[in-house]
């Protein structure tokens, strides 16, 4: 087994193993790296950093290859904690690579609350060396900090193998490490609840239920929105061309979004596509994720889309 772990190791050349002599190192057995639920969680991880990083034009392909450098991680400390490091912006040396993770690194164990150093399960020397199991480690701990409601698929785990290498040879053992929270079939419908969206878990109470928190919401809306000369009485249609959310969040957030980056009358579904793209990029930028949204549902009027959207907005804004 040792034979095939680092025969594999050598050739992706991810670990030298005189790197870690006299160390206890975790590494993913390679027949676990296309397990299915693995792919999925690699995916949700890459799907959501490029979403919040999306107005910095960055696009992230592979956890193990664009993390290492503390460009991306930079970013997102920026995006979700509103901390801007006095960092490098590229990092090209190794040497200043190293120097930039371990700043970064240090800001998000303190943001994390993570004082137990026993429950990090990240370091710099990890990080940069792309290592996978530590980058998903650290992006989940991220995620479950700052955006606890983006549905990470559960029971993620992975078979790895604790190597310790020193004089007298290679010391291993095997043993199953989780990657996000457990979850067992007695109490998975009950978590799957917990994490279920809250205008999901709306839409499937009784309709006069429904319609009461509809009514709250376009009270909210219209409060909001008077001032301007508007009104809306149907909260899909009115707000599918992305006009009126466009100027309800600049209303709530006291700024003016400027007549040449959105069509004021939008005459085609392009348009419409536009000012509802450019609303939900703004809703990100202050910090306000909606998850599994695209701009195509609320163009093309759909209830859920279009509630969650201002779910988040009344949520935020209902007591100011």
């Amino acid at each position: 087994m040792e034979k095939d772990i680092f025969d594999w190791q050598k050739e992706k050349d991810l670990v030298d193993i005189n790197s870690f002599q006299g160390e206890k190192r975790k590494l993913i057995q390679p027949t676990w790296l296309k397990d299915p639920q693995l792919e999925k969680l690699k995916e949700v991880l890459v799907n959501w950093i490029n979403n919040t990083l999306k107005t910095d034009h960055i696009v992230v392909q592979s956890l193990e290859e664009d993390l290492y450098d503390g460009l991306v991680l930079h970013h997102l400390l920026v995006r979700l904690a509103g901390v801007q490091l006095s960092v490098e912006e590229i990092a090209v040396t190794s040497a200043a690579q190293i120097h930039k993770l371990e700043v970064i690194l240090e800001e998000f164990d303190k943001r994390l609350g993570l004082n137990d150093s026993t429950l990090i399960k990240w370091n710099v020397k990890l990080i940069h060396n792309k290592d996978l199991l530590s980058t998903i480690h650290l992006l989940v701990a991220i995620v479950k900090c700052f955006q606890p409601d983006l549905d990470l698929p559960p029971n993620v785990k992975v078979e790895v193998v604790l190597v310790e290498v020193n004089r007298n040879g290679i010391k291993s053992d095997v043993e199953i490490e989780f990657l996000t929270e457990e979850s067992d079939s007695s109490t998975g419908s009950l978590n799957n609840s917990g994490r279920e969206d809250p205008i999901e878990q709306l839409l499937k109470l009784d309709a006069h239920k429904v319609n009461t928190v509809k009514k709250a919401i376009l009270h909210f809306v219209n409060q909001n929105t008077s001032n301007m000369g508007l009104h809306v009485a149907d909260l899909n249609k009115q707000f599918s061309d992305g006009v009126i959310l466009l100027l309800l969040i600049g209303q709530l957030e006291g700024f003016f979004v400027p007549l040449c980056d959105f069509n004021l009358t939008p005459l085609n579904r392009s348009e419409m596509l536009h000012n509802v793209t450019l609303a939900l990029d703004l809703l990100n930028d202050m910090g306000l994720h909606v998850s599994n949204i695209d701009p195509q549902d609320i163009v093309s009027q759909d209830v859920t889309a279009t509630l969650k959207v201002l779910y988040v907005l009344f949520k935020k804004y209902k007591g100011k």
